[in-house]
């Protein structure tokens, strides 16, 4: 289980989408390096214990960081939170 923290919603200059979400994973610099969480699940805990799952779609720009959607969008509280990335199906 690797940690990660939710940097911003995926958007561009006019449109957000509101669930994608771009995610920093710790130790991870590169694009290559990032492109090996692609498929992997990712937890949001919630404050009051409620998890939303989501999946790592694919990297996002060079410098280590990935695209996650999730199956219902994380509330704004959520970002600079912490989630969690799975690499294997408990």
């Amino acid at each position: 289980m690797t940690i990660g923290k939710v940097i911003q919603f995926r958007r561009g200059r006019y449109n957000i989408h509101e669930r994608h979400f771009l995610i920093e994973i710790d130790g991870v610099s590169k694009r290559e390096q990032a492109e090996k969480f692609a498929g992997k699940e990712v937890v949001w805990k919630s404050p009051a214990g409620k998890l939303i799952k989501g999946k790592i779609s694919a990297p996002h720009g060079n410098k280590g960081i990935v695209r996650a959607i999730f199956e219902k969008g994380l509330p704004g509280q959520a970002i600079t939170t912490k989630v969690e990335i799975k690499w294997q199906k408990e």
